[in-house]
């Protein structure tokens, strides 16, 4: 059996105020404009299956019975943005391109958990099970994932994998749908090895501009 929850004001109201003080894909191009920087809060794509990345205040009822997190067909949930953080004490300053092959923590902006993996089978596909965790972007060590991508930083318009760290498996999504409560959206679990189901493109978002020094040096990052 699933269970929910009540959702989080404060995330809820930090998230509209994001989106009402900024206007994605504005302004005129700039250096490093392009990059994926850390504090922005977007959604992700999975490329192959066409569905976001996606979680809500909905336990799993089997494995670690944490929240769940899922792929969803819709643009406009809000339920589906995630906010890039550091994966280490100051590792990710505000405005700084994301580096491929660098650790991040992925916060679910509505419920302030993050993005997670353990040794629990997932429920659909028996692969490894992706779950939400944490209180207010705090969690642990099995919060952090690995950026792979070609070149030295996460574009905006290509697709990268998410490696977990501490178990090495990728964010995936293979097809799997649950039923109720949450009909029709996709298992996200991890498995091994680098594959078509684990790629994933930034999406909409709020993107938080290169920092000058940043955007002035970024191929020297």
């Amino acid at each position: 059996m699933w269970s929910a929850g009540h959702g989080r004001v404060a995330w809820a109201a930090l998230l509209g105020l994001l989106l009402a003080l900024s206007v994605p894909g504005s302004g005129a191009a700039k250096p490093g404009a392009g990059l994926v920087t850390c504090g922005s809060v977007l959604k992700l794509f999975n490329t192959q299956h066409r569905v976001r990345l996606h979680s809500h205040d909905v336990k799993y009822g089997s494995g670690s019975g944490q929240q769940s997190v899922t792929g969803v067909e819709a643009s406009d949930d809000a339920n589906s943005y995630w906010r890039i953080r550091s994966g280490s004490e100051g590792g990710c300053p505000r405005g700084s391109p994301v580096r491929c092959g660098q650790a991040v923590r992925l916060t679910h902006v509505l419920t302030g958990k993050n993005l997670h993996t353990h040794h629990f089978p997932s429920p659909l596909s028996n692969n490894q099970e992706v779950s939400a965790f944490g209180e207010d972007g705090e969690g642990d060590d099995l919060d952090l994932w690995t950026v792979r991508c070609s070149g030295k930083h996460w574009e905006r318009e290509a697709a990268v994998r998410f490696q977990h760290v501490g178990t090495s498996v990728f964010l995936s999504v293979t097809g799997e749908q649950y039923g109720s409560p949450i009909r029709g959206q996709h298992e996200v679990h991890g498995m091994l090895g680098a594959n078509t189901h684990n790629t994933w493109k930034a999406m909409e978002g709020i993107f938080i501009k290169p920092s000058v020094d940043a955007a002035a040096g970024h191929d020297e990052l």
